[in-house]
């Protein structure tokens, strides 16, 4: 092929490359928030459902969103009233006891005499020679660092919360107007099928958020009542932990159960019978939801192959790490919904 200006070709070429190059750097420089609007899309498609079940009751539309919301609210308020307290009453008697051991003075004498006692073969001179040594190696500058560091990621955490509660308040009220200026891109000779897919993929989305929700909700409710009959430590801080990590598909509740067990475990607080029947309960339960609760309350949602749900969580979580793992499923099944009812069609018509 012989070009007629080449100049004007390589110009081009590279205004197109530099275009692109661009786009990629403002796509990662607003990564954080796409990751806020994302999520809050998300956490919207999966309120909607409870917004028109307001609204097959006789509520304005309106109405069926501001109870919703304030549904959230008061489960999210709930949530932090719940375990705030508790974290920080710990807070308080650690520092208190860290205070009384320093105001005694015998700090190093009472470690001298545990560590005798609980380790009589183990040589204390060398050990605490040891100890002395590394402390006066640590570079407490990348401590004072990494502790400002830490404290700013909780801080960027709680603000990231909030925006996402916001957007996902906003995104709510206004999915009809988001949805109609969406399906006005498309061309009127094809809007039709296009609303009707688009329902179908949001319906599924809404339906599978509602069933993790479900499923988090029955395993905090039940682990709240069991922890509390065992007396094991902390359970409503527990049973906060078993509600979000059912929120994961595939590991969550394993991991979530996993963490309580070794919770009940800690000395003074638990037992290691009070971990050994945590254990058991924990491997009932999950029996129980694998093949009763879960098939049950996702029988709305679209149906995915077990294996394409493996894959599909896995490469989300790869990508976008717990959001990439919670969203990954109903976008696999999004992509089957096409598959199924566009590909699928046109293939058979050739």
């Amino acid at each position: 092929m012989k070009l007629h200006n080449p100049f004007r070709v390589a110009f081009v070429a590279t205004l197109g490359v530099g275009l692109g190059i661009v786009l990629l750097n403002s796509v990662s420089m607003l990564s954080t928030v796409l990751l806020y609007v994302g999520t809050a899309l998300f956490l919207s498609l999966g309120l909607d459902p409870v917004v028109r079940f307001f609204e097959h009751r006789h509520l304005p539309r309106w109405a069926a969103v501001l109870v919703t919301i304030l549904i959230v609210l008061a489960v999210f308020a709930g949530i932090v009233m719940m375990v705030v307290p508790i974290i920080v009453n710990q807070i308080t008697q650690l520092v208190s006891a860290i205070v009384d051991i320093v105001q005694q003075g015998t700090l190093l004498t009472d470690a001298r005499n545990w560590l005798e006692t609980t380790f009589p073969n183990l040589n204390v001179e060398e050990a605490f020679t040891y100890v002395q040594n590394w402390v006066q190696t640590l570079d407490y500058g990348s401590i004072g660092e990494g502790l400002l560091s830490f404290s700013a990621s909780i801080l960027s955490g709680f603000t990231g919360t909030f925006i996402v509660l916001v957007l996902t308040i906003y995104f709510t009220a206004s999915t009809p107007s988001l949805k109609a200026a969406a399906y006005n891109l498309v061309p009127a000779s094809r809007r039709a099928r296009f609303i009707d897919l688009s329902e179908q993929i949001t319906d599924s989305v809404g339906y599978y958020v509602m069933g993790q929700v479900a499923l988090g909700l029955i395993n905090g409710i039940l682990s709240a009542i069991f922890l509390t009959i065992i007396q094991a430590p902390f359970p409503a801080v527990l049973a906060v932990i078993a509600f979000f990590f059912s929120l994961i598909p595939l590991v969550g509740t394993l991991t979530g159960s996993a963490l309580i067990v070794l919770t009940c475990l800690i000395p003074g607080l638990g037992s290691p019978t009070t971990a050994l029947v945590a254990a058991v309960y924990y491997i009932v339960y999950m029996q129980l939801e694998a093949y009763i609760l879960s098939p049950r309350i996702m029988n709305r949602a679209v149906s995915v192959p077990g294996a394409v749900v493996v894959i599909a969580a896995l490469a989300g979580g790869a990508l976008l790490g717990l959001l990439g793992a919670l969203v990954a499923i109903p976008v696999a099944a999004s992509i089957l919904i096409i598959y199924r009812q566009i590909v699928i069609p046109r293939q058979n018509e050739r």
